[in-house]
């Protein structure tokens, strides 16, 4: 079975595909001022690993997620798309000890807690600078909200590293938990507020349904990029927490038949998505500013299917390895720690 083709066809979702007119700007910032700029110390010795991520078009993939955000809004997001690549690939080989103090070094920047002089983790300054940009569309309360997802992200992350480390594999539904949190989309959701200019308040981001949407959004992405990831995770002994591959070891069956088994587990979430979409609550005032952020949430669905689809990095060999990254980063923080 094809997987590429099976995403293509069998992967299907009722929403609109938009894509920011700012897409080719900033991914020229990206790769120009960011990858080749401001973060070359991170890969100045392996230009072979900027010209991956220059591949993976971080800046297309924020365009997709925030389709209508204006250039300057647009700016920060691409900044996180490029962090959360940046920090997987960082910390893939990782132990998991490791990522409770980058964890809470991470959150402390993001909330203003320490600046970035003060941690010693790598992407400290990329954090300060991403919330000072942030901080001039959304105030410190959806700071702290953000950051709590942030949070939840090192979380399942520190999860996974746990499977890996041990060699074991999770039940199916305890997969779906973690790579809920791992998959990293918690965060971005949150900054639809600043693609839209309208913050919504705490009652609303608590609500039962709200918290439901959010949660089926991360699981349908996550059951679309196990079958796409399936080879990657192989290459990089990352099966432990594929849900894919967590499938075909729980049930002893084919790849092929775990493929068709994680499309069936993202239909019903998806039809559940879209009752949810069409039957929400009565939330008085903010009833249309919710039913918008519900809208760009299904946005986000169907822009990751169009944008990764196209994207060397999930569909070739095309990304950086574990080993190159472990290497590079361990030559950079002994660089830096003789001086």
């Amino acid at each position: 079975m094809n997987a590429l083709e099976l995403l293509r066809t069998q992967f299907r979702y009722p929403f609109p595909t938009l894509k920011n007119p700012y897409a080719d700007q900033l991914q020229e910032i990206t790769d120009q001022q960011w990858i080749d700029g401001e973060y070359l110390w991170l890969y100045e010795l392996a230009p072979g690993i900027r010209e991956k991520y220059k591949k993976t078009k971080t800046a297309h993939i924020a365009s997709q997620w925030f389709p209508t955000a204006s250039f300057e809004r647009l700016r920060p997001l691409g900044r996180l798309m490029l962090w959360t690549l940046y920090n997987d690939d960082l910390y893939e080989e990782s132990n998991p000890e490791r990522i409770d103090y980058v964890q809470e070094q991470s959150i402390a920047v993001l909330t203003g807690e320490i600046s970035a002089g003060e941690t010693e983790i790598p992407l400290g300054q990329m954090l300060a600078t991403l919330r000072a940009e942030l901080r001039q569309f959304i105030p410190q309360e959806s700071i702290i909200r953000f950051a709590n997802m942030i949070h939840r992200y090192f979380s399942g992350l520190k999860r996974e590293l746990m499977y890996k480390k041990n060699k074991t594999f999770p039940t199916v539904a305890e997969c779906i938990a973690l790579r809920e949190d791992s998959i990293c989309l918690y965060p971005f959701l949150q900054l639809t507020e600043v693609e839209t200019g309208i913050v919504l308040p705490p009652e609303i981001h608590s609500h039962p349904v709200i918290l439901r949407l959010q949660a089926l959004a991360c699981h349908l992405v996550t059951y679309f990029n196990e079958v796409q990831s399936a080879a990657k995770d192989e290459a990089t002994d990352s099966i432990y927490y594929n849900i894919v591959k967590v499938i075909q070891h729980q049930y002893k069956i084919s790849l092929e038949e775990a493929f068709l088994e994680d499309l069936r587990l993202h239909n019903e979430d998806l039809k559940e998505f879209i009752t949810l979409q069409a039957t929400l609550p009565d939330f008085g005032i903010w009833q249309d500013a919710v039913v918008n952020w519900v809208h760009y949430m299904s946005m986000v669905l169907s822009g990751w299917k169009n944008i990764s689809t196209r994207l060397d990095r999930y569909n070739t060999i095309e990304f950086p390895s574990a080993s190159e990254l472990k290497d590079q980063l361990h030559q950079k923080q002994f660089n830096k720690g003789k001086k």
